[in-house]
C-alpha cells in the first residue's frame, strides 16, 4: 500500500499494558467510524505495513486502545510507539455538500463570485489557526481563509470551489 493511496488516521501514542496494547489518538472528528477495524497501516519509515487488529477498545475522546495480533509484550509493542497509522482512502466516508477533505481539494479550481477565477489549490495550510487554501495563480501564490460561510459551492465533477471573499481580499493577497 502506497502513502498517496491512504488518509492519516492518528499516531501510536503509547503503550497502555505489560501484554503489548498500545493507544492510537484518532484524528477525527468522529472517531466512533472507526470502531470496527479489523487492520491499519503504519508507517516504518519507507512503506506502510499492515497490522491487524485483534482488539480494540475506545478509551476518553479520540483515543483507542487496540491489541494488534502477534504483539504481546512491552518490547514488541515499544517498536511500534510514535508510528503514523494510516487507512485506504476507500474507507473514507463521503462527504456531501460544502464539506470535503483537504486532500481531495488539491489541484481543483479556486473562483470567486466577484473576482472570478483565481488560481489552482495547490494546497491547505492548517498550521495555523485558521486554514488557507493555498492558491498557485499566474502572479505566484496566494493564500485564501477556508471560512465557512466564504464557500458558496463545491463542485466535485469541475474539481472547482466557488467562494465569496470580502471585498479586496484577493486584491490585497495578490500585492
Amino acid at each position: 500500500m502506497k502513502k498517496e493511496d491512504c488518509f492519516y488516521l492518528g499516531k501510536i501514542v503509547k503503550k497502555y499494558s505489560f501484554k503489548g496494547e498500545l493507544i492510537l489518538k484518532l484524528d477525527t472528528d468522529q472517531p466512533e467510524i472507526y470502531e470496527n477495524l479489523n487492520a491499519i497501516f503504519l508507517d516504518m519509515g519507507k512503506t506502510l505495513v499492515p497490522y491487524f487488529i485483534e482488539s480494540s477498545l475506545f478509551q476518553k475522546g479520540s483515543h483507542m486502545r487496540i491489541q494488534f495480533e502477534d504483539i504481546y509484550s512491552e518490547e514488541d509493542a515499544e517498536f511500534l510507539l510514535k508510528r503514523d497509522a494510516y487507512l485506504p482512502l476507500s474507507l473514507l466516508p463521503k462527504l456531501k455538500g460544502k464539506q470535503f477533505y483537504f486532500h481531495e481539494v488539491t489541484g481543483f479550481s479556486l473562483e470567486d463570485v466577484a473576482y472570478g477565477k483565481i488560481g489552482t489549490i495547490a494546497s491547505i495550510n492548517d498550521t495555523s489557526a485558521q486554514p488557507l487554501f493555498v492558491v498557485t495563480t499566474e502572479n505566484g501564490e496566494i493564500l485564501v481563509p477556508m471560512v465557512d460561510d466564504f464557500i458558496e459551492q463545491i463542485d466535485r465533477v469541475n474539481k472547482k470551489i466557488l467562494v465569496r471573499t470580502p471585498e479586496g481580499l484577493i486584491d490585497i493577497n495578490r500585492s
